[in-house]
């Protein structure tokens, strides 16, 4: 039985019958890199890791592999502080205020949506501030006043908190994301729903996948799905983020099962008419984009790739947040692919609507960009590129 990634690796590409250079070349890596790999004279990356699992069908096995040598050789800290615990334990100054009517919650809600519009397009920043203001004034009025008033003013302040976790997390601040995602679900419940409830785990499951913990994405995920009071587009919000997870998991048929579940829940989806905005993704079909995101993490970035041109085109202007999301990613599996020329062409389109979002989860994106195309530095597409990936990697709005 092989004890290490490289002879793990070696028997199933014997297995598969290719040589070195050929999976080399299938992979788009050099030999001499493929051989320093196979003989444990370098440390598996896991991209590199996933290819080899795609195109050598290895179910998983070279993923968790690498993975399992990254864990013996890094120890990592897991600690994690919650900060908004009592963040919103503030009143307002003045005394009592009078029982605000439907106009001045419905303005309210205005507000925050302006937000919200906001956060698509600029830089996370920019907004966060006025949120978390925004969060404790309506948390306030709740506090200090009656039924249905108060439950309605819970609800929204729910809302705000869980797209204050979402900033948060796009600020590169994940403990503060974490903290605001549980509060929002606390007062969700306080006001008497649980959906917000069930998509703050779907939104904790998020944070998992970032860090690239395929185990917590899962879990988390199903969690979500587990709710009997959660809407069918949250549950298929939730069926989409455990097929991402079992992608990183390099575990094909569970994706697969995973993903159909989310499309057939999608589908059946009804609008939400409730007294708060909707939660998730804005993106005509966020299951697809989810797809060809997590067909690179299953090694097989052309298709996904593929998936990817067709859905950007679909994405609204003003939605510049997800266009750069998936921009990034699209040049990313066009990278990985070995159509260098693409990925740049691409990148050049997106890059735009990554300056202007400034967010910390798209730069990690970026990084691993750059990481791939940098070892083409000699090509002339990347060399014309290379200077501006530099600057939107350093920029800070």
């Amino acid at each position: 039985m092989a004890e290490s990634f490289g002879e793990l690796l070696r028997e199933h590409r014997a297995a598969a019958g290719l040589s070195m250079g050929q999976l080399a070349k299938r992979i788009h890596y050099s030999k001499g890199y493929l051989s320093k790999i196979e003989n444990n004279l370098k440390p598996p990356h896991e991209t590199m890791a996933r290819l080899c699992d795609g195109e050598l069908d290895a179910g998983g096995a070279l993923v968790r592999a690498a993975r399992s040598e990254r864990d013996r050789a890094v120890t990592l800290d897991r600690r994690q502080v919650l900060v908004a615990g009592t963040v919103l334990g503030v009143t307002l100054a003045g005394g009592p205020r009078p029982v605000p009517n439907e106009r001045v919650i419905a303005g309210i809600r205005t507000s925050f949506e302006h937000l919200r519009e906001l956060g698509m397009q600029t830089s996370p920043v920019v907004i966060l501030e006025s949120l978390i203001a925004q969060l404790k004034a309506v948390y306030a009025l709740a506090s200090e006043n009656p039924e249905p008033s108060r439950s309605r003013l819970l609800l929204l302040a729910g809302r705000i908190a869980e797209y204050t976790g979402w900033i948060s997390q796009e600020a590169g601040d994940d403990q503060g994301a974490l903290a605001w995602t549980r509060r929002a679900a606390e007062l969700a419940s306080a006001g008497g729903d649980r959906e917000i409830a069930s998509y703050a785990l779907v939104r904790e499951a998020g944070l998992a996948l970032y860090r690239q913990d395929s185990v917590s994405t899962i879990d988390l995920a199903r969690q979500a799905q587990s709710s009997s009071r959660a809407s069918s587009r949250t549950l298929a919000l939730a069926a989409r983020r455990e097929a991402q997870g079992h992608a990183l998991a390099g575990d094909r048929n569970a994706y697969e099962r995973a993903m159909d579940r989310a499309t057939e829940l999608l589908d059946s989806a009804m609008t939400d008419v409730r007294a708060y905005p909707l939660l998730g993704s804005t993106a005509p079909n966020p299951v697809e984009l989810a797809r060809g995101w997590s067909l690179c993490d299953l090694g097989r970035p052309a298709e996904g790739a593929a998936i990817l041109d067709r859905e950007l085109v679909r994405l609204p202007v003003v939605s510049r947040r997800t266009r750069a999301r998936f921009g990034v990613r699209r040049s990313l599996a066009y990278a990985l692919s070995g159509e260098v020329d693409q990925s740049c062409v691409t990148l050049a389109e997106t890059l735009e609507d990554v300056a202007h979002v400034d967010s910390a989860t798209i730069r990690g994106d970026l990084r691993e960009l750059a990481r791939h195309v940098g070892r083409w530095h000699n090509h002339g597409a990347v060399r014309e590129i290379y200077p501006e990936l530099r600057r939107a990697l350093r920029h800070r709005s």
